[in-house]
């Protein structure tokens, strides 16, 4: 039903701007009757509703005086200029139009003079613009469209120009209809970066605005919070724009945005329920935000999507269109080419991981078992499809463990390989194939919001998981050494899907993903087991915790370190904490001071972390001064051995 109703209203708006498009070609209104009864039953499907023709002319002609009586006339410095009733009638009858068509009068529908000149102003040239924002013809409110419309053409200070005078006076008398004008003035300052002024426009709004201009204001702190991941400061000005306006349709959307963003998907769903009931029944059903929460209910983030698809790059969507013809393809059998001989693959004083993923993991860790380091082959019909790819696809692959390479080019700029995926769906079997997307993906900025990595990122990375667990399962005794080129797309999937789901807050899985990025690759290029042992010790597994540890020797990582100290610790061997705790100091001395004390002054950052410096344990107590804090005398005992 719903979907019905807005199609029919997106139907009935096309009919008025053909209308508007025919007036602004030929502006006299007896050819636009005769246009209007010809074209108009068609348009609004009347054929369907069983009318006879004299009936549809009728209804037409009624439809197209009212739109020619309330349309502004440019050559007439944007005045309306009704037919009167005492002229003579424009469709040639020669009788009076109050004897003729105008008979009818008392039954024209009424049309929203802004519904018109939302119409006329996204058809106008510029130079009318000007003119008619010259005679101040323009509904104020609709600046924002004039404004917009510069902003997207790149002129960000001419929409600031028009649109700061709007706010000027006092805002308490301005109502929801200035709205829009908000967003776009926002958007200019910070294309522009005028933060303070930004800043400042906010403040004002939110302190000295009406209840739906307040409301508008929040909601756009709430969101500025949410692109910076300040979730706190995001509750609180969605708490402040729901008491400001608790009613709002907009502020609705807002929530849901929220809690897709902290990962409370079946939150989402639970309120996208309870604002649907809400606005029904208060009678504020707006269409496009019914449409939204009925779509919520089921999958928030993909409602997301499509409520941003008008504003989202095309090549985007294209991408996800892509995504959704490639999810039943059959997964790929990729070769193991032996490297070297068969051995016993350690590092030295390294032991194995986890090889049995049940109970007793840290005791297996102990054992020895024959390995067989190997590289990663696509089948041979897969390799010619990668070969053309790389002859489309601009980047190259990043540099060492980085997730994006050091360059200046743009994916984005040119849509050619999202061509080549269309007409060649099998690369989707493509581990390398797979890679350059997610690096492509990382590099738009949309990404950044996480309904998108959700719906675009997250199926890669899936798929290369599925791909790599039918070519190297558990139980399998083979390894994917980072040294070997062609097993680095598979390794930075991995790292990049346990990088997704830690975002996501899906802690099981990411240790999983972990656990299976050491074994495959055990010389540890990107650093997991810093990540493994963190959330070990958040989880309490700390017999995991110190078989880690005792994989990784004299580790120069904090996590390793200290990570070994306080698994001891909470297991109640205090002597053998204190003899590696003696031992980290030694190599690390600056994590005590940084995790002993309530507040440290913040370090200058460096790019690198270099085991011993004030950076490295910056960093260190802002992962996990809070796991160490929770655990009773810790702390002291950690101030008073270090002192």
């Amino acid at each position: 039903m719903l979907d019905h109703d807005l199609a029919e209203a997106e139907r009935f708006e096309n009919v008025i701007r053909r209308a508007v498009q025919r007036i602004l070609l030929d502006p006299d209104p007896g050819r636009f009757l005769q246009w209007a009864c010809a074209q108009l039953p068609d348009l609004l499907g009347m054929n369907e509703t069983g009318l006879d023709e004299l009936e549809q002319k009728r209804l037409a002609n009624l439809l197209a005086m009212a739109i020619w009586n309330v349309i502004p006339q440019p050559d007439a410095a944007f005045e309306v200029c009704p037919i009167k009733l005492d002229a003579p009638c424009p469709c040639g009858s020669g009788r009076r139009h109050r004897d003729c068509c105008g008979a009818g009068e008392d039954e024209l529908p009424r049309l929203s003079s802004d519904l018109i000149w939302t119409i006329l102003l996204d058809l106008l040239p510029e130079t009318r613009i000007r003119e008619a924002l010259a005679v101040q013809a323009v509904p104020r409110p609709l600046f924002a469209q004039v404004a917009e419309r510069w902003l997207e053409q790149g002129h960000p200070r001419r929409a600031i120009a028009l649109l700061e005078p709007l706010f000027a006076a006092e805002l308490a008398a301005l109502d929801a209809a200035f709205e829009p004008a908000i967003d776009v003035l926002c958007d200019a300052y910070e294309r522009l970066e005028h933060w303070r002024k930004r800043q400042t426009f906010l403040e004002r709004l939110c302190s000295e605005g009406s209840h739906a201009l307040r409301a508008a204001g929040w909601q756009r702190r709430c969101t500025m919070a949410i692109d910076e991941a300040d979730f706190a400061a995001a509750e609180a000005a969605f708490i402040a724009a729901l008491r400001s306006d608790p009613d709002n349709p907009s502020t609705a959307v807002l929530e849901i945005t929220l809690l897709v963003a902290r990962h409370q998907r079946w939150r989402a769903r639970e309120r996208a329920r309870f604002w649907a009931h809400r606005l029904r029944r208060i009678g504020r059903e707006h269409p496009m935000v019914m449409d939204f929460l009925t779509r919520a209910m089921h999958d928030p983030q993909e409602a997301l999507v499509e409520s941003h698809a008008d504003v989202l790059d095309p090549l985007l969507l294209d991408l996800q269109d892509w995504l959704s013809l490639i999810q039943s393809r059959p997964l790929p059998d990729y070769r193991l080419d032996r490297l070297g001989v068969t051995a016993a693959s350690r590092l030295p004083g390294q032991l194995g991981l986890f090889d049995d993923a049940q109970s007793g993991r840290a005791d297996a860790s102990m054992a020895t078992h024959v390995v067989s380091p190997v590289q990663l082959r696509a089948p041979a019909a897969l390799r010619l499809l990668e070969s053309s790819w790389h002859g489309v696809f601009p980047l190259e692959k990043p540099a060492a463990t980085q997730l994006v390479p050091m360059t200046a080019l743009d994916p984005w700029d040119s849509g050619d390989w999202i061509e080549q995926l269309i007409e060649h769906p099998a690369l989707a079997d493509s581990l390398e194939v797979l890679d350059d997307l997610a690096t492509a993906l990382y590099l738009h900025p949309a990404t950044a919001l996480p309904w998108i990595g959700h719906l675009l990122l997250r199926p890669l990375l899936e798929r290369a998981w599925s791909i790599l667990e039918r070519s190297l399962p558990l139980e399998s005794p083979h390894q994917l050494p980072w040294s070997a080129p062609r097993n680095r797309p598979a390794l930075r999937l991995l790292f990049r899907r346990y990088l997704r789901q830690a975002e996501d807050g899906e802690s099981e899985a990411a240790v999983k993903t972990l656990e299976t990025l050491l074994r495959l690759n055990p010389q540890d290029h990107h650093g997991v087991r810093a990540e493994l042992m963190n959330h070990y010790l958040r989880d309490g597994e700390d017999e995991l915790a110190l078989a880690l540890a005792r994989r990784f020797p004299n580790d120069a990582l904090a996590d390793l370190a200290y990570g070994e100290v306080l698994a001891l610790y909470r297991l109640g061997r205090r002597d053998r904490a204190r003899l590696v705790l003696s031992t980290a100091v030694h190599r690390l001395p600056r994590i005590p001071h940084y995790l002993t004390r309530k507040r440290v002054k913040r370090p200058r950052l460096g790019a690198g972390g270099s085991p011993g410096v004030d950076d490295q344990a910056w960093r260190y107590r802002e992962a996990m001064r809070d796991v160490w804090e929770a655990e009773p005398g810790v702390l002291a005992w950690l101030r008073r051995l270090t002192a």
